[in-house]
């Protein structure tokens, strides 16, 4: 039983590379818990509508794959006029001041991206990223492939990304430990990256979520070919594992060098528990596409059979 528990979480079955859902009304009741909670949504063809479209494809461009696949199923915007989104932002705007008069006039303010799961979003909105317990980190815009890979899509096919806000101020580059690291190495730094030169990742510390990320927009997209979220099996069923080692070696003939290289470090991610196994499968599809993934699992399972 301990085996079989183990094989469960370092593995992936026909089920996880095929799954389908019938919860084709979740997205909805998700926008109408975002309506709830004062967003309202855009019209894509507007002007605002179109920016933002225009940026999410544009960061989506280093993998064709999910880009050509990718469909923008709603745009909402944060029109929260309740008191406590009041003061948010006004201690946003507060801290704006008090960081660009710190930094010599800038606050360094850019747009970043934040994916997650539904329940982790629509949690976001109601209560902001202040229930966090721990730091967070954010795609910057032209990097929104990497937030979109760490978002846990639903089972209809729609996942949803945060546009927010930040204030970086002065960056530090983060430590090989910074998972476990609360707040500034010192009084000289706002916000971390992964890279000064090029970050790919912005670290907003737990001491600073309730003052440095404003949640402005959400995304909400369907990518059914390459990410699709996994749902229980409704029968029981025996199940054939493979491990995501075996799987790699199985696909890696029909994948290019980068396709590969990104698989590898995803699997490194994926040991050292730096990803979970769900997102670890939704990167497998994103990286190989969800047709070669079925059919190399189906053509394993019935080897095995």
């Amino acid at each position: 039983m301990n085996q079989i528990g183990a094989e469960n979480q370092t593995s992936i079955t026909i089920d996880d590379a095929m799954s389908e859902s019938n919860e084709l009304d979740s997205c909805y009741n998700c926008f109408q818990h975002f309506v709830a909670n004062g967003f309202s949504k855009i019209d894509e063809s507007s002007f605002e509508g179109d920016i933002i479209k225009t940026s999410f494809f544009s960061s989506l461009s280093r993998n064709p794959r999910i880009s050509y696949r990718t469909k923008i199923v709603a745009i909402h915007k944060n029109s929260n006029t309740s008191q406590c989104w009041k003061i948010r932002a006004h201690s946003f705007a507060v801290y704006t001041k008090a960081v660009a008069d710190t930094r010599g006039g800038d606050a360094n303010i850019k747009y970043a991206w934040y994916g997650a799961s539904k329940n982790e979003i629509c949690e976001t909105v109601m209560h902001g990223f202040s229930w966090r317990r721990h730091s967070i980190s954010v795609s910057p815009a032209k990097h929104g492939l990497d937030s979109v890979l760490c978002s846990e899509v639903d089972g209809s096919g729609v996942g949803h990304l945060l546009l927010c806000r930040v204030i970086l101020g002065k960056q530090e580059v983060a430590r090989e430990d910074s998972r476990d690291q609360f707040h500034p190495s010192s009084m000289d730094f706002d916000s971390a990256v992964d890279d000064i030169s090029s970050p790919t990742r912005y670290i907003i510390w737990n001491t600073h979520l309730n003052c440095n990320i404003l949640p402005c927009y959400i995304l909400s997209f369907e990518a059914p070919l390459c990410l699709s979220g996994l749902t229980e099996p409704k029968t029981i069923k025996p199940k054939t594992w493979i491990t995501f080692g075996t799987l790699i070696s199985i696909l890696s003939p029909f994948l290019d060098h980068s396709q590969r290289a990104s698989l590898e470090e995803q699997y490194t991610n994926y040991l050292e528990k730096k990803i979970t196994r769900p997102q670890m499968i939704q990167r497998v599809r994103a990286i190989a596409g969800n047709q070669l993934l079925s059919a190399v699992v189906k053509l394993y399972t019935n080897k095995i059979n």
